[in-house]
C-alpha cells in the first residue's frame, strides 16, 4: 500500500501504540482521522500532528464504533486504511472471572474491533487495509489470563475468516499479534494483577513493524516465544 495520501482512521490513537502509529503514518504522508476515548489526549495529539480531525468513542458502545468509521470516511472522502489499536486486560484464574468482566473483555477486545472492521470494509472502495493489533495470547492462551486470551483468540479467528472473504475484493486484513510490550495496559487491568512478564519487544520496534507491514501488504505479524523472533507473511 502506498501510504502517501492514504485515507486513514487510527482507532485507539490516544494509546501508546496508536499514537506512535499515527505519528509514523503521518510522516509517510497519510491523511489522518484520530479516534479515541480520552478527549484531552486526543486533542493534544491532534494539535501535535497539525490539527488533524478527531472523533471520540467508547469501545463498549458498538453502534458508536461503527459510526466513527462512517464519520472518518465521510470526512476523508473514503477510507483506505483502518488501524485498530485499543484493548483492555484482566488477570486471574479462569473460574473466578465474573460475567461482567468477561462481557467487558469480549466487547472491547473482540466485538468493538469487529464492529469497526465490518463498517470499514463496507466503506473501502474495492481495496484497502484493515490492520488490527491483537496479542500473542491468540496463539498462546495463558494460565491466569483465560478470559483475556479468549477475547484475543476470538478476534484473530474472525480476522482470519474475514481475510478469506475479502481477498477477491482486494482488501488486506493484517492481524498483528505482538508479545508483551510495556504500554501501561497491564497496570490498568479490569481485574487482577499481571504476573511478571518479560517484554518481548519495544514500542518503537512494534510501531515500525506495523507500519512496514501495512506498506508491504502483510497479512500476519506474530512472535515466536521459543526463538524470540518475529514471524509473519
Amino acid at each position: 500500500m502506498e501510504l502517501n495520501g492514504t485515507r486513514t482512521l487510527v482507532a485507539g490513537a490516544t494509546g501508546v501504540l496508536g499514537g506512535g502509529i499515527a505519528r509514523s503514518l503521518q510522516k509517510d504522508g497519510a491523511r489522518l482521522v484520530l479516534a479515541g476515548r480520552d478527549g484531552d489526549r486526543l486533542s493534544a495529539l491532534a494539535r501535535e500532528l497539525g490539527d488533524v480531525p478527531t472523533a471520540g468513542f467508547e469501545a463498549l458502545d458498538l453502534e458508536r464504533c461503527a459510526a466513527v468509521v462512517d464519520e472518518a470516511a465521510d470526512h476523508l472522502g473514503g477510507l483506505d486504511l483502518l488501524v485498530v489499536a485499543f484493548g483492555v486486560a484482566a488477570f486471574g484464574p479462569g473460574e473466578e472471572a465474573g460475567d461482567v468482566i468477561i462481557e467487558h473483555l469480549l466487547t472491547v477486545n473482540t466485538m468493538a474491533p469487529m464492529a469497526m472492521g465490518r463498517r470499514a470494509v463496507q466503506r473501502m472502495d474495492g481495496s484497502g487495509t484493515l490492520a488490527v493489533i491483537s496479542a500473542i495470547l491468540a496463539d498462546v492462551p495463558t494460565p491466569g489470563m483465560a478470559a483475556y486470551s479468549a477475547s484475543k483468540a476470538g478476534l484473530s479467528a474472525w480476522l482470519t475468516a474475514l481475510r478469506g472473504e475479502q481477498r477477491r475484493r482486494g482488501v488486506t486484513v493484517f492481524d498483528i499479534r505482538p508479545p508483551h510490550i510495556e504500554t501501561g495496559l497491564a497496570g490498568r487491568a479490569l481485574e487482577g494483577e499481571a504476573p511478571p512478564m518479560k517484554e518481548g519487544a519495544t514500542r518503537d520496534e512494534l510501531v515500525g513493524l506495523v507500519v512496514d507491514g501495512i506498506r508491504d501488504g502483510r497479512r500476519e505479524l506474530a512472535f515466536d516465544l521459543q526463538k524470540r523472533e518475529w514471524t509473519g507473511r
